[in-house]
């Protein structure tokens, strides 16, 4: 790993060049309210249990754009900002989004139970310990990453967003068409 995710949202290193993704400027990126990481940045791998007891791993995913979104069930933002997540990744899993949602410390029922609540399709990983979220930085909730189909985070924030407007849904069509 060449670099650790650790340090990347606590000071959202911007990239030098024009872009990062054949289709995707820096200044799109910052348009839509994300902040562009360095050029380069890789995903940093991990395996955790989704709600069925199996195990998936980050890189399970490469190949596809993937939402990685850090939260938990009792964090108002996350419950405001799930629904959006969830019409955004029914509107373009068919095109290669996928969203991997990783909710931190709590017990597979309790996540279960919201994740029903709120008829969320999407990955759904246990981070029991909270050594993934510490690994990316999470320290706030939530916090977000957009990954590219090469495996490099290329944008990040924290706090919620509608992330089904026109633009976010823009955004991510662009890079699903690379």
């Amino acid at each position: 790993m060449r670099k650790s995710i650790m340090f990347i949202l606590a000071g959202l290193i911007l990239s030098a060049s024009a872009g990062f993704a054949a289709n995707v400027t820096t200044e799109e990126i910052l348009r839509i309210g994300l902040q562009p990481l360095k050029e380069g940045t890789e995903m940093v791998d991990f395996e955790l249990q989704d709600l069925s007891g199996s195990t998936r791993r980050l890189s399970d995913f490469k190949g596809k754009v993937v939402f990685l979104n850090f939260w938990a069930t009792w964090c108002g933002p996350c419950r405001f900002e799930m629904p959006s997540m969830e019409r955004l990744y029914r509107s373009l899993e068919s095109k290669g989004l996928e969203i991997v949602a990783v909710n931190l410390q709590e017990d597979r029922k309790s996540v279960q139970r919201f994740v029903d609540e709120h008829g969320l399709s999407f990955t759904v990983l246990l981070d029991t310990a909270g050594r993934i979220g510490a690994a990316y930085g999470a320290r706030s909730i939530p916090t977000t990453y957009v990954v590219d189909r090469d495996g490099f985070v290329i944008a990040g924030t924290i706090g919620t967003r509608e992330w089904d407007t026109e633009e976010y849904i823009r955004f991510f069509e662009k890079l699903l068409a690379e």
